[in-house]
């Protein structure tokens, strides 16, 4: 069994080193501790409890850690300070056909409705998010 955790150990931080997130160090750590199960001659099945119970543990206690340092923040934009904010349709606004515009800030934006509603000139409509270069609105 010590060359199969060896084995084990070497594969899965060639894995972790193709990969961009972390998703097989804790099950590396968990060989290891199989390793030096097998290094001291225990039964199979302890040295497989044993890495269960090791990988079990590190994921455990690092992934939030991992987590913290791992996610994406999202950066606010100028953009944002419109959410929430009243527009007037300046193009009538129909999701199926691409169509729709509308203004706010002295500034006009492409907008789709969130429900796929249809929406005519001169309405008001509710700023609800932001995608790309366009204004999900909802109507008033």
């Amino acid at each position: 069994m010590l060359w199969f955790w060896i084995v084990l150990i070497v594969a899965l931080i060639v894995i972790e080193a193709a990969t961009v997130q972390l998703v097989t160090i804790w099950f590396a750590v968990g060989a290891v501790g199989g390793l030096i199960a097998s290094a001291f001659q225990l039964d199979i099945w302890l040295q497989v409890l044993i890495f269960v119970a090791v990988s079990a543990i590190t994921l455990v206690v690092t992934r939030p850690l991992v987590k913290r340092f791992t996610e994406t923040h999202k950066e606010p934009t100028n953009a944002d300070r419109y959410i929430g904010k009243i527009a007037v349709v300046v193009e009538p606004i129909d999701n199926i056909h691409g169509k729709g515009a509308v203004t706010v800030g002295g500034l006009e934006w492409t907008a789709r409705t969130i429900d796929g509603s249809n929406v005519e000139k001169d309405a008001l409509v509710t700023i609800e998010k932001i995608e790309g270069a366009k204004l999900i609105v909802k109507t008033n």
